[in-house]
């Protein structure tokens, strides 16, 4: 069994791997929505809009502190849904 400061040691660059990727996808994201401002699409609500909606809903059940469940059991709630 792995005490918690092993844990972190053992998955710290996994994990922050899998953190910048995510950065990168919403930066890529950010600069497409910044080409395509004047497309008349924009605005609508689309699949990719309630995708990205859902990856910002789970970053801030990531985030909580003290979590009233196990947090991959919510994510994988979450991402049922869509």
């Amino acid at each position: 069994m792995l005490s918690p400061e092993q844990v972190v040691d053992t998955y710290f660059l996994e994990a922050r791997h899998m953190l910048l990727e995510i950065a990168a996808l919403l930066d890529r994201y950010d600069a497409a929505a910044a080409r395509c401002e004047g497309d008349p699409a924009n605005g609508r609500a689309t699949a990719g809009a309630a995708k990205l909606a859902t990856l910002r809903e789970a970053l801030g059940i990531l985030r909580e502190q003290a979590p009233t469940r196990e947090r991959t059991v919510a994510l994988l709630e979450l991402f049922a849904r869509v």
